[in-house]
């Protein structure tokens, strides 16, 4: 490169820095150009008015609902097996833990409850000696191969270093422990509390959008206490109804309630507030839907299900420390609020409007890419759109 051409290089590098554009009006005469400037218009206000304005209610201000839930559970269970006889199951005894009481009404808890479906009973346990199950770690031939005082973190016991007979062939180490120790057996098939399908739930929620100062709660005014005594929730005649009957909640989650007792799992209670409140305050309802929330994986059924152990204690005859071991499986419900409320505010109606109508300023960006680079005659419109002046220094005063 020659001297000439540096400086050359530097000048025109110079001029475009100090470059000032100015806009310029130019009227095309198109229908075609015409045509897509006023079809693109239109979609931009069709998307203010329509999306931003009517479906995503652009002119409101929102807050997230607060919530409390508090539920009571009723119904009668008749069980008659060989290692409890004839009983009848009420609250007191399938509600586990039981349900803590409140200030006004007892029987209620906060969020979930746990339904007692099934259960395996080991009985009149008491601290004394027995063998350990066969296991790897259990099985013996002689004194030696137990461990005085080892307990395992899978072990029922303390072992006390002997190794006595299990049954006829086989040998395992002694333990110090509640005997008789745990069958490790599957639950029974139909569940035992198969009577708690048709148990029922009274669902107390109790709602709050703190911005607005807007309460209520899903007993709804026009409900009253006669109608609450026999009404049961039907998404078709009663959808107002806050009392869940058992069986309904699995069922409109897909799953049949008599499998799922047998081995328990987790179910998902939803009361999803989505409130206007730009419209009249009847018109905000809460709307339920069920779920299944435990895994459900039919090519994984390693420990399914919802279980757990617990005991009742008391004295023998001789005053002896003596229990009933229960594994307990049950479904485990869920309560889950969710909620939205809107009300008109100026403030955000401003400036999603603002917002919206800075898009009209696309709208001539759109046509001017498509007149300088679609149109046939693009070269003659981009003369005309530019117009390059150079400064030659302003003219002398006269």
């Amino acid at each position: 490169m020659t001297v000439a051409e540096d400086n050359n290089c530097c000048v025109s590098i110079c001029q475009c820095f100090f470059d000032y554009s100015t806009p310029k009006i130019l009227v095309i005469r198109s229908k075609k150009v015409g045509a897509i400037n006023r079809i693109t218009q239109a979609l931009v206000i069709a998307y203010i008015i329509g999306y931003v304005c009517v479906l995503n209610k652009g002119y409101q201000d929102t807050d997230s609902v607060l919530s409390s839930v508090t539920t009571k559970v009723k119904g009668i269970a008749l069980t008659n097996t060989s290692d409890l006889g004839l009983r009848i199951w009420d609250v007191a005894d399938y509600i586990i833990p039981p349900q803590v009481p409140s200030r006004y009404n007892e029987d209620e808890e906060e969020s979930s409850f746990f339904v007692l479906t099934n259960l395996i009973v080991t009985q009149n346990q008491t601290q004394t000696h027995c063998a350990e199950i066969p296991s790897v770690a259990s099985i013996c031939s002689s004194d030696k191969d137990c461990k005085a005082g080892f307990r395992g973190p899978r072990s029922n016991g303390v072992q006390t270093g002997t190794c006595v007979n299990f049954n006829h062939t086989v040998k395992t180490c002694e333990l110090f422990s509640w005997c008789p120790l745990e069958r490790d057996n599957e639950p029974p098939n139909p569940p035992m509390l198969s009577d708690a399908e048709n148990f029922t739930v009274l669902v107390k929620n109790n709602i709050r959008f703190p911005k607005f100062s807007f309460n209520k709660r899903n007993i709804l005014p026009h409900i009253n206490s006669s109608y609450l005594e026999h009404c049961v929730f039907n998404r078709s005649t009663d959808p107002e109804c806050p009392i869940f009957r058992l069986k309904d909640i699995v069922e409109e989650a897909e799953e049949d309630f008599q499998t799922m007792a047998i081995h328990g799992g987790v179910m998902g209670v939803q009361i999803r507030w989505d409130c206007d409140l730009d419209m009249p305050y009847s018109w905000c309802v809460p709307r339920y839907n069920f779920r299944r929330l435990d895994n459900k994986d039919p090519e994984n059924t390693v420990a399914p299900g919802y279980n757990f152990r617990f005991a009742k204690y008391y004295k023998d005859s001789d005053n002896k420390d003596t229990r009933t071991l229960i594994k307990g499986y049950g479904i485990r419900f869920d309560i889950m609020v969710f909620g939205q409320a809107g009300k008109f505010n100026i403030v955000p109606t401003l400036l999603n409007i603002g917002a919206g109508l800075a898009l009209l300023g696309l709208v001539t960006v759109v046509c001017d890419w498509i007149v300088l680079t679609c149109m046939t005659k693009r070269h003659h419109y981009r003369e005309q759109k530019y117009t390059y002046v150079d400064d030659f220094g302003l003219l002398p005063e006269e």
